[in-house]
C-alpha cells in the first residue's frame, strides 16, 4: 500500500519523562540505599509524544498530527508547551492526570522509577474522524494507556486505506488487521506469542530461529502485512512471509541510555514509509535512526563527565540537534 498525500497521523498514549541526574557516592545512613546529589534534572514529551516529535523531524514537509488524551494537569500543558511549532495537536479528553515517569540515574545509569498520574481517554471528535479518514500514513504509538481502544473502529479503517505501523505494548491493544507494519521489541514478541494458543505452541528459545519463528506467529495471528521485532543493540528483524527473515544490524555498537530509542525506531520506520519507501528500506533507516539516537545519549553523558571546550568524541551535529529538539530544547 502506497502512502497518501495527507499527514502522518501519530495516535497514542502520551507521556512526560523526568530526568533526574547526579552521582552516587555513599549509601544512607539510616538504609542501605545510595544517596544521589543531584546535578540536573529536566522534563521531556514521551511515549506517543516523543514519538511524534521525532516523526516531525524526519517528515521533511510533510505535516505531523498527534492524536492523544491530554487534561489541564501540569504535566499536560507541559507536553503541549513541548511540542507547539512542531506538531499539530488533536486532542482526546483525559478523565485523570497525564502519566509522568521519573527515572533518578547516577552516572547515567537508572537507579529506579517512580511513576504518577494516569487518567482514561474519551471517545473521539469528530475532528478526529476526519483527521483519520485522510491521514497519509498512520503510527500507532500504544503504550497500553487507552488511546488505541478508544480509536479502534476508526484505526481498523484507516489500515485499509493508509500504511499504518503499530508499536504494540502488552497491556495494550494488539494490532488491527491489515496494519503495514507491527514492531514489538524482543521481550513484547515473546509475551505476545505466548499469550494465544490457537497458533500452536510458541517457541520459547531466544535464538535468532526462535524470534523468526515467533515473529511469523505473530504476523499470522495479527493479520499484518509484516513484522518487525526490534533486538536493542543487534537491530532488528523482519519477516513478510512464512520463508527466510531479514535481519537488520546496526552499522555500529553504541552503549547509551536506550531509553526511548523504541520510539524513534518506530517514529523513523513510519516517516521513512509515509516517504514512499519499502518496509525493508524502512526498517533499515529505523535500526540507524535508533542507532544515532543512542548514540547521541552516549556523547551527552561522556561531556557531563568531561567538561571542557573540545572534549568528547565529536559526534554528528544533526543528530545530537535531532535529540535536542527531540527532548523539548532549543538549538541555537
Amino acid at each position: 500500500m502506497r502512502p497518501g498525500p495527507g499527514p502522518l497521523v501519530v495516535v497514542g498514549d502520551a507521556l512526560l519523562d523526568q530526568d533526574v541526574d547526579g552521582e552516587a557516592r555513599r549509601l544512607a545512613a539510616d538504609a542501605p540505599a545510595p544517596v544521589v546529589d543531584v546535578a540536573d534534572e529536566h522534563l521531556r514529551p514521551g511515549g506517543a509524544a516523543l514519538a511524534a516529535a521525532l516523526a516531525a523531524l524526519r517528515a521533511g514537509d510533510r505535516e505531523v498530527v498527534l492524536v492523544t488524551a491530554l487534561g489541564r494537569d501540569p504535566a499536560s500543558e507541559e507536553i503541549r508547551s513541548a511540542l507547539a511549532g512542531r506538531v499539530r495537536l488533536e486532542e482526546l479528553p483525559l478523565d485523570g492526570s497525564l502519566p509522568v515517569k521519573t527515572r533518578v540515574r547516577a552516572a547515567g545509569r537508572p537507579l529506579v522509577r517512580i511513576d504518577r498520574g494516569g487518567g482514561t481517554p474519551g471517545a473521539p471528535t469528530e475532528a478526529v474522524r476526519r483527521l483519520l479518514e485522510r491521514a497519509g500514513t498512520v503510527l500507532v504509538s500504544d503504550y497500553g494507556g487507552g488511546t488505541a481502544a478508544a480509536l479502534r473502529p476508526l484505526l481498523g479503517a484507516a489500515a485499509h486505506r493508509a500504511p499504518l505501523l503499530w508499536d504494540p505494548h502488552p497491556r495494550g491493544e494488539p494490532p488491527v488487521p491489515a496494519v503495514c507494519l507491527a514492531v514489538p521489541n524482543a521481550a513484547e514478541a515473546r509475551t505476545f506469542a505466548a499469550a494465544g494458543t490457537s497458533d500452536g505452541a510458541a517457541p520459547r528459545g531466544d535464538t535468532l530461529a526462535d524470534t523468526a519463528a515467533r515473529a511469523v506467529l505473530l504476523r499470522r495471528r495479527w493479520q499484518a502485512a509484516a513484522v518487525v521485532v526490534t533486538l536493542g543493540a543487534h537491530g532488528a528483524l523482519l519477516t513478510r512471509g512464512d520463508g527466510d527473515p531479514m535481519v537488520v544490524p546496526p552499522s555500529r555498537a553504541v552503549t547509551g541510555d536506550p531509553c526511548g530509542a523504541g520510539d524513534c525506531f518506530a517514529a523513523a520506520a513510519a516517516a521513512a514509509l509515509a516517504g514512499g519507501a519499502l518496509p525493508e528500506e524502512a526498517v533499515q533507516t529505523a535500526v540507524e535512526a535508533a542507532t544515532a539516537f543512542v548514540a547521541a545519549d552516549e556523547r551527552t553523558r561522556w561531556r557531563q563527565r568531561n567538561p571542557g571546550p573540545g572534549d568528547g568524541p565529536a559526534g554528528d551535529a544533526f543528530t545530537v540537534a535531532a535529540s535536542v529538539r527531540a527532548a523539548g530544547g532549543t538549538v541555537v
